[in-house]
């Protein structure tokens, strides 16, 4: 996918209603800062606008629950960018990765985010060698890129994260295009926590 143009990707993030393609244009043609590029750029919102649509017509921007280990197989090796939680109803800490990846799903239309309860999945716990729960496992094109176990890894202290540390943590696994809620503090902040997992130790159930 070409790069998006940064003023049309702020427009389309900063949208309260991005079902209003027209208030998308106008909020574009309106804009002083506007340079030689407005046809061009406009065509660019228009084509994200579109895509965007088609995308969300096909469940990406939702946060879904599969009850099958066999679908979610299905799901993670024929979606490009797809964030899994592997959880347990009655965890505290599983209803408040929830409540983050809730967020996160409509803003991320590109990735697809699903959860999974453990006891409905035993084959794929084990292969995945999943013991700590909330486990959180960015995959690209069916290979693990990252894997967050527990709350490890985000935040200042282990008990304390906010939407944008785990954005900011998947944006580094690569399965994020980009930035929405994020600042530049915090991606720092990831950068400097480099996952230390050996590259061979992938996860992906091929």
């Amino acid at each position: 996918m070409a790069q998006l143009d940064s003023k049309v990707a702020s427009v389309l993030d900063k949208s309260h209603n991005e079902e209003d393609e027209d208030a998308l244009l106008d909020s574009l043609e309106n804009d002083p800062s506007l340079d030689g590029f407005r046809e061009q750029r406009l065509q660019q919102l228009h084509s994200e606008f579109t895509r965007a649509r088609e995308m969300r017509s096909q469940e990406h921007g939702t946060y879904v629950e599969i009850k099958d280990e066999k679908a979610l197989m299905e799901l993670t090796t024929s979606t490009k960018l797809c964030v899994v939680h592997f959880f347990k109803p009655d965890f505290n800490r599983c209803r408040i990765m929830d409540g983050h990846l809730q967020t996160l799903a409509p803003k991320h239309f590109d990735t697809r985010f699903l959860r999974i309860n453990v006891e409905n999945c035993p084959f794929l716990v084990t292969k995945l060698k999943i013991q700590v729960l909330p486990c959180v496992l960015a995959f690209v094109n069916g290979i693990s890129a990252d894997r967050i176990i527990g709350f490890e890894g985000l935040g200042y202290s282990e008990d304390t994260f906010t939407t944008r540390d785990l954005e900011a943590r998947l944006l580094r696994g690569g399965v994020l295009l980009r930035a929405k809620t994020v600042g530049n503090e915090a991606m720092s902040r990831m950068k400097k926590q480099q996952d230390k997992e050996d590259a061979g130790d992938d996860d992906d159930w091929d």
